[in-house]
């Protein structure tokens, strides 16, 4: 994975260029252009994805006619071998990396033939695994998504996965739901997965919003992933849940904000915050007139602003030390000015 940036940022067109080859050169495009690090795809053929009788996910009859079959509509959403072979070096044009999610081993072994550098496992093929030992003999980068899965099946497939001599893994905490409410994005389990599973750990975002992925890079997610559309008003299951243009910009810029925020783990005087030690910080004055011979107490010695004299950290050193000189009000105390 070419990490340009901290945060790798997928646009995940899924299904969402509608079966239409040019849509999907359009999401390329527009996702290159808004400067998303890589845009993801979904490889399939419907007849050895479902039965013809499988019915729709709850939030499928929610977007899409109820009265349509599953397998009808994703066939519809289909795009061929060959149309992904165009796509792929359409992304190569473009500057901006391709990922596709295999459903079968033919996907797999498509993929792999056409030089993808990663694979991409959706959440419900995570406790496949056959399926996942079979991605990972091909000894290339996967990155796994994790609905509907608890964290012994995350840490099942990852050890399998590392079992192959394969530790090119990468982890997304999700929530299968589209969209799914923003209290369900249990960002926390970032560092638990990251601990358990000693791995890279991102976040596959289905919240509509960008609060969840800010939150995701502000716990240390190096991933986001998050539905992309031109149109949010498409016909298709996943256009409502997605970003558009608009919102994916916004949702890039404030990646990018917020990385430069996080700075290091390292507590130090910054170079802006020094040039305001001298205004912001104070130093030892004299609260009122000092004679030559007289005691340095609380009624007569203060704090003030500049920070250009006796720090200070020296104020119960010198308290019932005598003055050498006298000292006006507002005068710097100094070291010259105390009888030791």
């Amino acid at each position: 994975m070419d990490k340009k940036n901290k945060t790798y940022i997928i646009a995940e067109a899924g299904v969402n260029h509608n079966g239409d080859l040019e849509i999907a050169k359009k999401l390329i495009s527009k996702a290159k252009e808004i400067g998303v690090d890589c845009i993801k795809f979904q490889t399939f053929k419907t007849e050895n994805l479902i039965t013809p009788n499988a019915p729709k996910a709850e939030y499928q009859l929610k977007t899409t006619n109820p009265e349509d079959s599953q397998f009808n509509m994703l066939k519809r959403l289909e795009l061929s071998y060959s149309d992904f072979s165009l796509l792929f070096n359409y992304c190569k044009k473009q500057k901006i990396d391709f990922i596709s999610t295999p459903y079968n081993f033919e996907d797999v072994d498509f993929l792999n033939e056409l030089g993808v550098e990663y694979f991409k496992i959706a959440s419900g093929q995570l406790t496949e695994l056959p399926f996942i030992e079979y991605v990972a003999k091909k000894n290339k980068k996967i990155i796994l998504s994790t609905g509907m899965s608890g964290l012994h099946e995350i840490y099942e497939a990852v050890q399998l996965i590392k079992q192959q001599s394969n530790s090119q893994v990468s982890v997304l905490q999700c929530t299968t739901n589209y969209p799914s409410g923003i209290e369900e994005a249990n960002l926390n389990c970032i560092k638990t997965i990251r601990d358990a599973c000693n791995v890279e750990v991102g976040y596959s975002d289905h919240v509509l919003g960008n609060y969840a992925c800010f939150g995701a890079v502000a716990l240390g997610a190096t991933i986001i992933e998050k539905h992309f559309t031109l149109d949010k008003k498409s016909d298709g299951p996943d256009h409502l849940c997605s970003a558009d243009p608009l919102d994916f910009k916004d949702l890039v810029a404030g990646i990018r904000a917020i990385e430069k925020s996080l700075g290091s783990k390292i507590k130090e005087i910054s170079p802006s915050e020094a040039k305001n030690v001298y205004g912001m910080k104070r130093s030892l004055v004299a609260k009122t007139e000092i004679k030559k011979g007289d005691y340095f107490n609380k009624n007569n010695v203060t704090f003030k602003r500049p920070k250009n004299g006796l720090d200070i950290n020296y104020y119960p050193l010198i308290i019932g030390k005598k003055s050498k000189v006298d000292i006006v009000e507002n005068e710097l105390i100094e070291l010259n000015k105390i009888e030791l």
